[in-house]
């Protein structure tokens, strides 16, 4: 197969930027590093695209791989003829391979391998020949025999019906042709399993929806519906279209009485053998488009967390509630280092929860903390009424938020805590976790496993091997896109550079330790273990602001300096100005000196200038400054505040197939339904919607009793 052909017919891509970006994967380039540096080789794909144009190329390559392993199996039997190898070249999916297959497969015992041990191919194959004047009943009676089993002419033909059936149920054509009525036709129909007792699925104990129309999300909840015994799922089909496939495939129509017998064998073919097997490929089908569908909506979920502004340079406090062990405290500096730590009891009564406020205020004053950090687990409602009653009495401002707290108890209890907070308890490394990611989200998320962090829908009815490759994806591309500080980031973090394995990870920071901070990218070079291609890959996305070169505190690569002085110098830039990195009207001095002129002088592609231009413009920038800045609170409303037609300002928490969930400031997420998000038609919230973006919402209706509250933008 010609894979850059391919690719590129696929991707509405030149076939030269195919076969490039295949030749940059096959060297081992990474993808974060393709995107960014490689731009010219590939037309300005982004990190997604390519990433989805390297599992189409595996997916390709595995096709070519099952195709020589299925070619050399009907070989290994002498049974390759130029039919199948044509059939085998011309196949474009696994299913289709398979199906080529079947009549090849070793099979275990059935009803047609009895039969053909009974001696009753010859008779099957006679009914199909359909020769005129052939009469079955007859014919069949030379195949009685006391040694093999056959009793009468009926059983004689009953067996070779079940030979029929077989052959027509291994038939590539006919499958595909009953696939493809499948799902156009088919409707997934499902009724309750046990009764129809109460419960999150009742709406799908009388349910039925086509295969064509039916959303992922709603697969996904019959799914689970089913797997919690609840529901029972199956595909409904007319049978007349499929019957009338086979009829007109197997059926001359010269001979009326094998006419009959193949209809009868066409049908139990169809009802035991292909539909049962078509269900469950359409089923299948349905649950990994689904799935994929989901797990893009996580993955942009995840990029959208990953990538929330940082709030740089403040004092955070986090707390992390619970009840009966008590409140979890901890202090952090602003560049995370951990200043105090303490346990309250808020909610253990009047006495304890005035001895809370009192300790709490004491740590405020301390430490002059200027932000409180809210895990929103459990009693997180009691912590924020109780936080926001507080600081009205800590005499300076101080505001808090409630941040997602998922996965931090992983965190906690993980070796990479133990290695980072040795000294600490590892409920109070939860509490500084969760003070850290309102600090940083990136840097901390990333210590923990994506799949815990929680902003998706049915992630645990997900491939866990595909979506952990998925969300692993997105951090990745999260990290190289913001950089990371060379002589600050954590292991965790530098793990997520491109290039770099856990080995290295450890000798830049064991480097760091013994001889101090890096004071030039050039320096990594010393680093063991660290070789070219590592240089190549990382280097770029590692910022060393404590260089003497204001370049290496840019996404400028090393590759591009000579380059870049070049251009200062083009554009008559002073030697203080450069030791300053004073870049303020580069882009006017470009576009004065012109874009293509330069890019011709320099020697280098139109994007990579840019690129330049972009970094030299804001040396250091970080591009989730560019973000909304998250939403800060000195207050708390409760559920039974809310009254229909409210108006407040909420922060999006989670964006689903359906909508999106919106933090109010009241224990409860609300929902703003899809229908609720905006006047135009859209097909999926993520069109509007991002998480962390703050909207104005307006109530809806609001249920207390089932903590439920409805929104709407629509006003």
């Amino acid at each position: 197969m010609d894979y850059s052909k391919v690719l590129a017919q696929q991707f509405q891509i030149r076939e030269e930027y195919a076969a490039n970006v295949i030749a940059l994967l096959d060297d081992g380039n990474t993808i974060p590093f393709i995107a960014r540096y490689r731009k010219e080789m590939h037309g300005s794909m982004d990190d997604q695209l390519i990433r989805e144009f390297s599992e189409k190329l595996d997916y390709l390559r595995g096709l070519d791989k099952r195709r020589d392993e299925i070619r050399n199996l009907i070989d290994g039997q002498e049974k390759l003829t130029d039919e199948v190898n044509a059939a085998l070249d011309k196949a474009q999916t696994l299913s289709e391979l398979e199906d080529i297959y079947r009549p090849f497969r070793p099979k275990r015992k059935t009803r047609a391998s009895v039969a053909k041990e009974k001696g009753l191919e010859p008779l099957a194959l006679e009914i199909i020949k359909q020769e005129k004047g052939f009469k079955p009943q007859d014919f069949a009676k030379q195949f009685i025999s006391d040694e093999k089993g056959v009793a009468t002419a009926e059983e004689a033909i009953a067996g070779a019906m079940d030979i029929i059936a077989e052959q027509v149920s291994d038939s590539a054509e006919i499958r595909k042709r009953i696939r493809q009525i499948a799902q156009n036709n088919g409707v997934i129909r499902t009724v309750a399993a046990d009764g129809e007792k109460e419960s999150v699925y009742t709406m799908y104990y009388d349910f039925g929806e086509g295969v064509k129309k039916i959303v992922g999300h709603r697969v996904l909840a019959l799914n689970r519906g089913e797997k919690e015994g609840y529901l029972k799922v199956n595909l409904e089909l007319d049978e007349e279209r499929p019957l009338s496939v086979i009829d007109r495939l197997l059926d001359k129509g010269v001979n009326p009485l094998c006419s009959d017998l193949l209809r009868l064998a066409g049908e139990d073919a169809y009802s035991r053998l292909i539909f049962p097997s078509i269900e469950r490929e359409v089923r299948s089908e349905l649950t990994e488009a689904a799935a994929e569908s989901a797990m893009k909506v996580f993955a942009v979920n995840l990029k959208q967390l990953l990538m929330q502004p940082p709030v740089k340079g403040k004092v955070v406090l986090g707390l992390d509630p619970g009840y009966r062990t008590g409140c979890k405290v901890a202090v952090v500096d602003g560049t995370g280092k951990v200043l105090d730590t303490a346990v309250i009891y808020p909610t253990h009564g009047e006495r304890k929860a005035a001895e809370s406020k009192a300790k709490l205020l004491q740590l405020i004053k301390k430490h002059r903390v200027d932000i409180i950090s809210i895990g929103n687990g459990t009693a997180s409602k009691e912590t924020e009424m109780f936080a926001a009653d507080a600081i009205k009495e800590a005499g300076r401002p101080v505001y808090y938020m409630v941040v997602s707290e998922a996965g931090a108890s992983v965190y906690s209890a993980s070796k990479l805590a133990a290695t980072e907070l040795p000294e600490l308890d590892l409920t109070l490394r939860s509490a500084v976790s969760i003070a850290r990611r309102l600090q940083d989200p990136l840097a901390e998320l990333v210590k923990i496993e994506p799949k815990a962090i929680g902003v998706g829908q049915y992630q645990h009815d997900m491939p866990q091997k595909r979506l952990g490759e998925t969300l692993d994806g997105v951090v990745e591309d999260c990290v190289n896109s913001v950089g990371a500080d060379l002589n600050t980031a954590s292991p965790a973090l530098l793990l997520r550079v491109s290039g770099l394995n856990s080995t290295v990870c450890k000798n830049i920071v064991a480097y760091r330790e013994e001889n101090g901070a890096f004071t030039s990218r050039a320096e990594l070079k010393k680093v063991p273990k660290l070789g070219p291609k590592a240089f190549e890959q990382c280097a770029g996305f590692l910022r060393v602001p404590e260089s003497r070169n204001p370049l290496d505190n840019t996404g400028v690569h090393p590759e591009s300096y000579k380059s870049a002085k070049a251009l200062l110098e083009m554009l008559n830039y002073s030697d203080k100005e450069i030791k300053s990195a004073k870049f303020t009207d580069i882009a006017n001095r470009v576009k004065v000196k012109g874009t293509k002129n330069l890019a011709e002088a320099l020697g280098i592609g139109l994007p990579t200038l840019d690129d330049i231009v972009k970094e030299l413009s804001k040396p250091g920038r970080d591009p989730r400054d560019e973000m909304p800045a998250p939403m800060l609170r000195t207050d708390v409303l409760d559920i039974n505040d809310l009254k229909e037609g409210m108006e407040l300002k909420g922060t999006v928490r989670n964006v689903i197939d359906f909508g999106a969930f919106v933090d109010i400031g009241v224990h409860q997420d609300g929902l703003v339904h899809i229908s609720q998000i905006c006047d135009k038609y859209i097909k999926h919230p993520s069109e509007v919607l991002k998480v962390g973006d703050v909207v104005n919402v307006k109530i809806l209706s609001v249920d207390p009793k089932k903590n439920r509250i409805s929104l709407t933008m629509r006003f």
